[in-house]
């Protein structure tokens, strides 16, 4: 690790500790040049796959995107924001798991169509309607009986 003082390679690390439940580790590292000390923090990097838009175009999965469609859908709906943060892990498990380095955006949508369904039925409405582009009653009234 070079200091960001001296640009020196060599630091010593002084002191290490855990944080976040494990899932981040502390460093606190000395030059051995400048004697300056300095703090690190070294995690995992998860490594989503892109998605694949309906255009072609790819862009990075967002987490906080996703909560923000999701948190639209449930609007005004009484859902904890600890059941959010759960489906949003479990997707974010799935894509992980698929070992893909793309995947389309409508399976991420489905996804997240399954995930509101089990939280809460309006929701699910809501977020079919818009992803779906209902133009119509009728395709209202099929989702609804279908569940």
């Amino acid at each position: 690790m070079r200091c960001p003082y001296c640009d020196h390679a060599e630091t010593q690390v002084v002191e290490t500790r855990e944080s976040d439940e494990g899932g981040v580790i502390r460093r606190r590292r000395r030059c051995l040049k400048c004697d300056k000390r300095f703090t690190t923090y070294e995690r995992v990097e998860i490594a989503l796959p892109a998605l694949v838009k309906k255009d072609g175009s790819r862009v990075d999965f967002d987490p906080a995107k996703l909560r923000a469609s999701m948190n639209l859908a449930l609007r005004k709906r009484p859902v904890g924001s600890e059941l959010v943060d759960a489906a949003i892990e479990r997707i974010q498990r799935k894509l992980l798991a698929s070992g893909m380095r793309e995947i389309p955006s409508s399976r991420v949508g489905e996804m997240v169509m399954r995930e509101l369904k089990r939280l809460d039925k309006i929701a699910y409405v809501r977020f079919a309607s818009v992803y779906r582009q209902f133009e119509d009653v009728d395709e209202f009234q099929k989702l609804i009986r279908d569940i």
